[in-house]
């Protein structure tokens, strides 16, 4: 029985123009089969009693988005990224074009793709599911509708003229070339912060107890806390040679994106702010996809009591894990992510590429861009908070 893959935003059981879902899925690279993920087999047994004809791909209508966040949240493989709030926040901070892709079936969803469209002429025109953060890509348990999801993906990526499509995802995808070389960290948590404590080694307690020595201050909150977050999360960027995203891309998610996002500012007796992250939690996992601290509080062991107060506040809400986000493997900072316990998860970018060529390789680590990074450490702190906006905004 032939399927129908539309773009059409009406109600998903109205078909418009039918196309088959073999000539759609010509759209994609060969050997583009696709196999369930492996983590989500416990939720295709409601998908798969349902019956074959009337898959419909539509864009995500605002009036869906409850829909589409109920079925995210049924998904053992879903990532906080993959809820529509995270389209808002994309949309209102910095202007994207965000094709969110539904595959209906009985009118019910049954598989999503997320998608965020950036282009520039300094880093060119591309897709990616999603930017900015470590996770995205497909989600569902329905094969048939999975491969219409890249087929129509692929289909608005070369209708825009973009370069590629950039899939984050913890799995490598059939057909598609897969970068592998970031690695996410991910510590399990016990029941308490005490015991905790009691795992961490005798060099990690000194450390803490160190900065606890210092007296310094920390304190968790909202929007209250932002002016302190951004001016030392502008200095450490700066210091690192990364340009730096605006204050409204930080206020617009302490604002309405899902995740429950909390600051944790770390402050010396004198009261100024020398540590500074964002963390947020889905699904028994919190993580700090943002911490940064002054180089000039390195002596006092910062660092180390803000991961400590972040910890300790996963422990107190239940957490069953904490994500130290991606790093290299052997860097410095997966190093220091691996002597609390952190264990690394292997990440796959999976990529479809115009006309085929090189993975895309728009990161700090790529060597050409040595030279730029040099030059914004040199810059004074004014230059960066206004120039940096508008350049990350399409860094993905």
């Amino acid at each position: 029985m032939s399927s129908a893959v539309q773009m059409n935003p009406s109600t998903p059981s109205t078909p418009s123009t039918p196309t088959s879902l073999a000539t759609a899925a010509a759209a994609l690279s060969p050997s583009s089969s696709l196999a369930p993920l492996n983590d989500q087999a416990t939720a295709s047994a409601a998908t798969a009693a349902l019956p074959l004809a009337s898959l419909n791909v539509q864009p995500l209508a605002a009036h869906q988005c409850a829909e589409w966040d109920a079925f995210v949240q049924q998904q053992p493989g879903a990532s906080l990224y993959h809820l529509s709030g995270w389209r808002g926040v994309c949309t209102e901070a910095f202007g994207h074009d965000c094709p969110y892709l539904a595959a209906w079936r009985g009118g019910r969803i049954v598989a999503v793709l997320p998608l965020v469209r950036l282009q520039s002429r300094l880093f060119g025109h591309f897709m990616v599911s999603v930017p900015f953060f470590n996770y995205g890509g497909l989600l569902g348990n329905d094969a048939a509708a999975r491969e219409a999801l890249l087929a129509q993906a692929v289909a608005l990526a070369r209708t825009e003229g973009c370069s590629h499509i950039e899939l984050r995802e913890r799995q490598p995808l059939p057909g598609w070339p897969s970068r592998t070389d970031k690695i996410s960290m991910q510590l399990v948590l016990p029941d308490s912060a005490e015991q905790l404590w009691k795992k961490l080694g005798s060099k990690m307690r000194a450390q803490i107890k160190k900065a606890q020595s210092h007296e310094l201050q920390f304190q968790h909150g909202g929007a209250e806390l932002l002016d302190d977050f951004y001016a030392v999360f502008c200095t450490n960027m700066r210091d690192l040679g990364t340009p730096v995203y605006g204050k409204d891309f930080f206020a617009t998610i302490l604002r309405q994106a899902p995740g429950q996002p909390r600051l944790f500012i770390g402050r010396t007796k004198e009261g100024q702010a020398v540590s500074a992250s964002l963390v947020v939690q889905h699904n028994g996992t919190m993580e700090v996809p943002w911490a940064s601290t002054l180089r000039s509080a390195n002596a006092l062991s910062a660092n180390m009591e803000l991961y400590w107060q972040m910890l300790s506040y996963a422990c107190n809400q239940g957490c069953k894990a904490f994500d130290f986000g991606r790093s290299s493997r052997e860097s410095a900072t997966y190093r220091f992510k691996k002597q609390w316990g952190a264990e690394p998860v292997e990440l796959h970018w999976n990529y479809w590429l115009q006309g085929g060529g090189e993975l895309p390789r728009l990161s700090p680590d790529n060597p050409k861009y040595r030279l730029a990074i040099s030059a914004w450490q040199r810059m004074p702190l004014w230059a960066t908070k206004l120039i940096g906006p508008r350049l990350v905004k399409y860094l993905p």
